[in-house]
């Protein structure tokens, strides 16, 4: 109400994301898959999952969630798109292993349940490395990676718009 009254705009110039799985994090380069190593769809990183729950790294909205609910695609509350694409060679399940926890159109605050798999199932299938793309034009990104990481928790990400 205040920003309408006087006119004043709260300028946002970075987004800091907290990882949406628990495993090891790597950088997107690391994904034996040229589409996300070389960047095509936008640089990132990739998450080796130690369990099959995502949460969302982030506050927003979801603007697409595959009907094969391997990958889902988050415009945050900053305009970024993300695209977080689980385990590679995972839309020939046709869903099958993968439960979604949330629809297209769903507002989603930072560590909302997003999409849950069966881990073992999926690795037995394809892989279960995990990229997370940055599917806008930002500024910078400054990456946390070679760690283990906690879902909602760890920091993984800083994007400056």
């Amino acid at each position: 109400m205040f920003k309408k009254l006087f006119g004043k705009e709260e300028k946002v110039d970075k987004e800091v994301l907290v990882s949406p799985m628990t495993g090891e994090v790597v950088d997107v380069t690391e994904v034996p898959d040229p589409t996300f190593s070389e960047k095509m769809m936008g640089d990132g990183i990739a998450f080796k999952p130690s369990d099959g729950a995502v949460v969302s790294p982030v506050a927003g909205e979801v603007v697409n969630l595959f009907p094969t609910k391997h990958a889902i695609g988050i415009k945050s509350k900053a305009g970024v798109e993300y695209l977080i694409h689980i385990g590679l060679d995972t839309v020939m399940l046709d869903g099958e292993g993968f439960t979604a926890h949330v629809s297209q159109g769903d507002k989603v605050e930072v560590g909302d349940p997003l999409v849950t798999f069966d881990l073992d199932f999926v690795s037995q299938k394809a892989k279960t490395i995990t990229p997370l793309v940055i599917t806008s034009d930002v500024g910078s990104i400054e990456k946390n990676i070679n760690k283990t990481v906690v879902k909602g928790e760890t920091e993984i990400l800083t994007v400056h718009l």
